[in-house]
């Protein structure tokens, strides 16, 4: 076995949990599921091993593989507009909707206005944090770097990062929540 094949290996181990939950949230039907799993680690692995460039952001690519592979092949969960509110898990769900509608593919008028709506209130929020969150939270979660990269670019220290975007994200997930609701009962 060659070193590459071992940090295929390596970055398989690594990112298959998440990438299989991401997967499962987004499909109903468990071994299609599982095939569509299979499909991007084989497109991961014969990619790796076929071009000569490497691939420098390997969660974001799969992130991107999978989700192409879901619209694609047309198995998307059935969803409606926005989900029933549950008030036990409200902040959470409310930012798991509004980040799901950020990056949809539809492009619908009616998708295309909540989106511009959201990201307004999006630019908004994150106007208001301290600059060292804002740009944690922006470097991982809208330019797909992971928090070592940027530690090894920055110098801070990976828990400090870490730190930073937890507290980003509880600032979002409460100031967006209102945006949740407008658009759910409104």
């Amino acid at each position: 076995m060659t070193t590459q094949q071992q940090t295929v290996g390596e970055l398989i181990t690594e990112h298959r949990p998440r990438l299989k939950a991401f997967i499962r949230k987004r499909v109903d039907n468990v071994d299609d599921a599982d095939d569509l799993l299979q499909d991007v680690l084989y497109q991961f692995t014969k990619t790796v091993e076929t071009t000569a460039n490497p691939i420098e952001q390997v969660s974001a690519w799969l992130y991107r593989v999978a989700r192409n592979l879901i619209i694609n092949k047309g198995i998307k969960k059935k969803e409606s507009a926005l989900p029933v509110y549950q008030s036990d898990n409200s902040n959470d769900e409310a930012f798991d909707v509004l980040s799901e509608l950020l990056f949809d593919t539809d492009h619908s008028p009616e998708t295309e206005y909540l989106r511009s709506l959201v990201w307004e209130e999006l630019e908004e929020a994150l106007s208001e944090l301290p600059a060292e969150q804002r740009e944690v939270f922006e470097l991982t979660e809208l330019d797909g770097l992971s928090v070592k990269d940027i530690s090894e670019t920055t110098g801070i220290a990976v828990n400090t990062l870490l730190s930073r975007k937890h507290y980003a994200v509880l600032h979002l997930r409460k100031r967006l929540k209102h945006l949740y609701n407008e658009l759910l009962y409104t």
